[in-house]
């Protein structure tokens, strides 16, 4: 009898034992992917952001998650999109075009933030400084928005009797006040005058031509803007039909039948961004992360769209082009 209570008391032990624990495992960590432009402006981009991360080990799908947010243009949706990924304690933000940078600075001061742009980080106020960035933003600086006094010299070189430019900005970028700045500046040395148009939508980009045209412009620079890049096929067929020569810091411009692009390279811009998410994930803090600029310039020329403006190429530019399509 003493014997059968000993077992069941030993029975009930057991029950109360406490069973061993598992460590949950940690949550895949989530990179928020946020563009001012569209999934296909972007699909040749996405896979040099990948790559970059698995260079520093991190695979998507695998040991991380990508999530995206496109803007699509509309610029006003950035700040509900990066407030999103912060609500949803995503560990790193990659913003793609300035406006996407400062809507993601706009929603978080602590969440790491990699940019890749074409404006001035400083100037813009994504950073104090580009060796030391400080805080938790660093990037990517492409130097389009930079560009724009050499792209008014080599439209210039191209219709050297050119005494007017037209000059088509999307005012919802905040760098569009400086490239207007610049290309006027530019343009005054050479004696020229600047027609400013602004596009936002589709509907504001053929009427600008127009213009352009009834001003007697003798040419016309796309600035650089994420909605206007993605506008190429429109912007080109508008420039052959005006038959006005055409120049665009995208150098997937002349490769879709504009005459001139002339920019950085992108896609290595895209590549960088994924090392240093990477590296951010890996522990590195972003005010640690230096600013990283652009050191590549290409100039892509399209004489067979030359040809059909009925516009000869100078020597002086095509012994400077890097690509020369014919």
């Amino acid at each position: 009898m003493m014997r059968r209570r000993c077992l069941v008391l030993l029975g009930m032990a057991g029950l109360a034992w406490p069973q061993p624990t598992y460590a949950q495992q940690p949550a895949m960590p989530v990179i928020g992917f946020l563009s001012a432009g569209s999934a296909n402006d972007a699909a040749q981009f996405v896979p040099s952001f990948r790559q970059g991360l698995s260079e520093i080990g991190f695979v998507d799908g695998q040991n991380v998650a990508i999530e995206f947010h496109w803007a699509e243009g509309h610029y006003d949706r950035l700040t509900e999109f990066a407030a999103n990924f912060v609500g949803h304690r995503t560990a790193v933000i990659a913003a793609f075009g300035p406006p996407a940078a400062l809507a993601a600075k706009g929603a978080t001061q602590t969440i790491p933030i990699v940019f890749v742009n074409g404006a001035d980080p400083v100037a813009s106020g994504l950073v104090s400084s580009l060796s030391r960035p400080g805080g938790n933003v660093t990037g990517i600086s492409l130097l389009i928005n930079t560009l724009v006094a050499k792209q008014v010299q080599l439209l210039r070189d191209i219709a050297p009797n050119a005494t007017c430019f037209g000059l088509l900005v999307n005012p919802n970028n905040d760098s569009s006040e400086s490239e207007i700045k610049d290309a006027e500046a530019a343009a005054k040395e050479l004696g020229l005058q600047v027609v400013v148009r602004k596009a936002t939508t589709n509907e504001d980009i053929e009427p600008a031509f127009a213009d352009f045209l009834e001003r007697k412009c003798n040419g016309v620079l796309v600035a650089a803007d994420l909605f206007l890049r993605s506008r190429t096929k429109l912007i080109v067929t508008l420039a052959l039909r005006r038959r006005l020569p055409t120049i665009s810091n995208s150098t997937e411009f002349a490769q879709s039948g504009g005459l001139v692009g002339y920019g950085t390279d992108v896609t290595a811009g895209y590549r960088q961004a994924g090392i240093y998410a990477g590296k951010i994930l890996s522990g590195t803090k972003p005010a640690d992360l230096p600013v990283l600029q652009s050191t590549k310039f290409e100039l892509i020329l399209n004489l067979k769209t030359a040809k059909a403006l009925g516009l000869p190429i100078p020597p002086s530019v095509l012994s400077i082009a890097d690509e020369v399509i014919e």
